[in-house]
């Protein structure tokens, strides 16, 4: 079964690739931003699609690293330990009677908090699948495009809040806060098990931003029967 799964994973993943819609939000110099000029409607619906995407591959990853990586009796120690994610501290709502309850503007900004907290983790996990002698290319290559997909998204979020906000500029960037730390090289079971939680928290969040983002396009339409 586990074997099936890969090969599909194998055929589809090019497939998915291509069919995911360009944010194509970074600003060059003398150039306007896609994203400036489509409509604030397609904008959201695209930053969702890529927000999608992104929980689908993370899915895709933890799974997959867990199956080559992690022992068994590990994976029930990891459920029953509990490791903190490092987006923990971060104020945005961790329960869904909070989520219903804060603006959108707020909603707007927990998202990107947790993308811009992402942000250096994920390059840190490519750097440090690498070094694995057995990670296969289809791990690497979920990782590098989930960490390309994340820096789109934050574009995207960025211009998303400029055209529903009205706020021009932010001066925040919470991937300066500090709150991922790293050893320069730690031991490979250490580096393991980090990884392994990494994967796993991102995930977490990744499935946040779907959740934040679709509840933001349903109060657009709907705004009395969001759930």
């Amino acid at each position: 079964l586990h074997i099936n799964n890969h090969a599909w994973a194998v055929l589809l993943w090019p497939c998915m690739l291509t069919m995911s819609i360009p944010l194509d939000c970074k600003e060059e110099p003398g150039s306007v931003s896609h994203c400036n000029s489509i409509s604030q409607e397609k904008l959201l619906d695209r930053v969702i699609q890529h927000a999608e995407l992104i929980y689908h591959v993370s899915e895709e990853s933890f799974s997959m690293f867990e199956e080559m990586f992690i022992p068994f009796p590990l994976r029930l120690q990891r459920n029953q330990a509990g490791y903190a994610c490092i987006t923990k501290t971060l104020p945005i709502p961790s329960s869904k009677s909070e989520t219903q309850q804060i603006s959108d503007k707020w909603l707007l900004h927990s998202v990107l908090m947790l993308v811009q907290s992402w942000v250096e983790p994920l390059v840190y996990l490519q750097t440090t699948l690498e070094r694995y002698d057995d990670a296969p290319d289809m791990l690497l290559n979920k990782t590098k495009w989930m960490s390309e997909k994340l820096i789109s998204l934050e574009q995207g979020v960025v211009v998303l809040i400029k055209k529903m906000l009205d706020e021009g500029t932010l001066t925040t960037t919470y991937s300066d806060q500090g709150i991922f730390q790293h050893d320069a090289q730690p031991e490979m079971l250490e580096s393991i098990l980090r990884d392994y939680t990494l994967l796993g928290c991102f995930k977490k969040d990744a499935h946040k931003m779907e959740a934040f983002l679709k509840l933001l396009k349903c109060r657009q339409t709907d705004k009395y029967n969001c759930a």
